[in-house]
């Protein structure tokens, strides 16, 4: 994790417009996804010994199609989850209406879970309790697990889209071009090499080495890719 500043304007900048959830997982999700069903497809066409036009009819297809499948999915899902928590915010503002006491002695708890005892326990609580967005925010946090920032449903659906078609892509290549009748083996070779990048890719967000995140992709597509070219080949003729 690179270096970040730490004098008091950046801190406070930085503090007040946090990151959020970020669109990493929808785009590892994406690609991984696009290259594993992709060259799921045309390692079955292929091991069944179709003809190269059928492998980039369905492969294309399923770029297209699949890829917005995905999307609108992580778009539902995502909205769904940003809808529980302005659900969960309506509900705790209701309940501060209702049981302020209940829900000061809520605070209290999640700051003393966190470390805080005596006089400074109480000041925090007061001192919190004092603004209605600071409140409902903490529990958020100390009472659902949720986090104050609230997911991007279209965003993600772009991330996993696009993350889906580039890698998505690049299986059905070799084809496009007519490579030949090395075709299928320069489309596993550049499939193989995607999931690599995307394993190593990934391991700068994690404490992962480089080339253990990107064995971890390879293994998971590569036996994505086993399955579907051992079944094409129980129906070549």
């Amino acid at each position: 994790m690179s270096d970040h500043s730490h004098a008091p304007d950046d801190i406070r900048a930085r503090i007040a417009n946090p990151p959020g959830r970020g669109l990493l997982r929808d785009m590892i999700y994406g690609g991984i996804d696009g290259s594993v069903t992709t060259f799921a497809i045309v390692a079955g066409v292929a091991g069944a010994g179709l003809s190269p036009v059928i492998i980039i009819a369905l492969g294309l297809a399923n770029v297209l199609a699949d890829g917005f499948s995905m999307a609108a999915g992580n778009y539902s899902g995502t909205k769904a989850e940003r809808d529980n928590i302005v659900r969960i915010r309506r509900i705790e503002e209701r309940h501060i209406e209702r049981y302020p006491e209940g829900e000061r002695n809520e605070v209290r708890e999640i700051l003393r879970i966190k470390g805080l005892e005596g006089q400074v326990l109480e000041d925090a609580t007061d001192a919190i309790t004092a603004r209605r967005e600071t409140w409902i925010d903490l529990m958020l946090e100390g009472e659902y697990g949720l986090s104050g920032q609230d997911p991007h449903p279209l965003r993600a659906a772009f991330a996993t889209f696009g993350a889906f078609m580039l890698a998505g892509m690049i299986p059905l290549l070799p084809f496009i071009f007519a490579v030949g009748t090395q075709a299928f083996a320069w489309s596993a070779g550049m499939t193989l090499a995607v999931f690599f990048g995307i394993g190593t890719a990934k391991s700068i967000w994690s404490l992962a080495p480089w080339w253990r995140s990107g064995l971890e992709t390879l293994a998971i597509g590569g036996v994505a890719a086993a399955l579907a070219y051992g079944v094409g080949t129980l129906f070549h003729p």
